[in-house]
């Protein structure tokens, strides 16, 4: 969380555990970011101005979006859109005494250009994570890999703020993912999915892995293979609707980067059958970073690959849904007739 310098939140964040991003430039940026857009959302007259001011300088004609508490990614989307109409935005408030003070010096472009260049590369994983469809958990090592490899990694032209945020991020989700038993369930559900196996497991936890798997299964008598199961009906769903635009899944994140043949991995005593079927999978090629890990394992069903691979429970979606209500039945807008407002929440959702 971004704070002030105030004892009592300063006090509140420490008693909680929250990590507290302590920048001044920060919060005024952001303040006076809320404030313009504010502005803008409800005053008609301001909406028209900005929408001629678009014109003239050739920009996009969209609208300002308003920071939503409880969607993800909504303030990125916002300092995105700011930054988008600067020029836009600028002409309009210069026009206004009561307003002219709202729009933004150099130092704080600076700031609303550090936080959204960290955090825009993280708003599709934002997404993706908080798919209810889909298989998610053995995704967290992958990510994880990703962030600190690539996505967070420092860059060249990075100002010192970015660099900061980055690393808070980078600090807060290795720190939450570190315990020992966390470790071992993302280990175990990476490898029980087929597109990954032990590619993210460390060389040092491969064994144990390799060795747990081997327990559980003995223990279980939950061999790899065993008899498929009927297919659901998602295919058939897909076929119904051929032309549906796809909505990108976790897996379009990771297609360039697994390889697409398989690792060597070490020899395992083959005296008995479970290890050289747990060696026979590790050893086939990973699956296509965007295929069903779950559909792959109806062909040979396993009771492990459903104890691991295991899709969160999520509130998100009617959280998404309250949210629209929430833009939408304002109190300057309580008499709208519910078929202005499906018509209202259609577009929001599209837009």
């Amino acid at each position: 969380m971004t704070t002030d310098n105030a004892s009592n939140i300063k006090l509140a964040a420490e008693v909680n555990g929250w990590m507290r991003l302590q920048c001044h430039r920060i919060g005024r940026a952001m303040g006076l970011c809320k404030k313009l857009v504010s502005s803008f959302s409800y005053s008609w007259k301001k909406k028209r101005e900005l929408a001629v001011a678009q014109q003239q300088l050739n920009l996009p004609e969209h609208s300002l979006k308003t920071e939503c508490p409880t969607r993800w990614g909504s303030r990125q989307a916002m300092i995105d859109r700011v930054l988008e109409q600067q020029k836009a935005i600028a002409q309009v408030l210069s026009n206004d005494r009561k307003t002219r003070h709202l729009s933004l010096m150099w130092q704080d472009v600076d700031v609303l250009e550090a936080i959204n260049k960290s955090l825009s590369r993280l708003v599709e994983f934002t997404d993706a994570l908080s798919g209810e469809k889909y298989v998610s958990v053995s995704f967290l090592k992958p990510t994880l890999h990703l962030f600190n490899n690539s996505l967070l990694a420092v860059q060249e032209d990075d100002t010192d703020l970015t660099k900061s945020i980055k690393k808070k991020i980078l600090d807060y989700l290795n720190e939450k993912y570190d315990d020992a038993a966390t470790q071992e369930l993302l280990d175990m559900a990476s490898a029980l999915d087929p597109r990954f196996k032990l590619k993210y497991v460390s060389e040092d936890n491969r064994g144990s892995i390799e060795a747990s798997l081997t327990t559980e299964m003995k223990r279980d008598n939950a061999p790899l293979e065993t008899a498929a199961v009927p297919a659901d009906d998602t295919e058939d769903a897909a076929a119904a609707a051929p032309n549906k635009k796809k909505k990108k899944g976790l897996g379009s994140f990771f297609k360039a980067t697994v390889d697409q043949a398989a690792e060597p991995q070490p020899t395992l005593q083959q005296d008995k059958a479970i290890a050289l079927e747990l060696q026979s999978y590790l050893q086939a090629g990973p699956l296509d970073a965007e295929e069903d890990p779950l559909k792959w394992w109806r062909e040979s069903l396993s009771i492990l690959a459903r104890k691991y691979l295991c899709i969160p429970a999520t509130s998100s979606s009617s959280e998404r849904v309250f949210s629209t209500g929430g833009n939408i039945v304002t109190c300057l807008r309580s008499s709208l007739k519910p078929d202005q407002r499906k018509l209202l929440a259609v577009d929001d959702l599209i837009g």
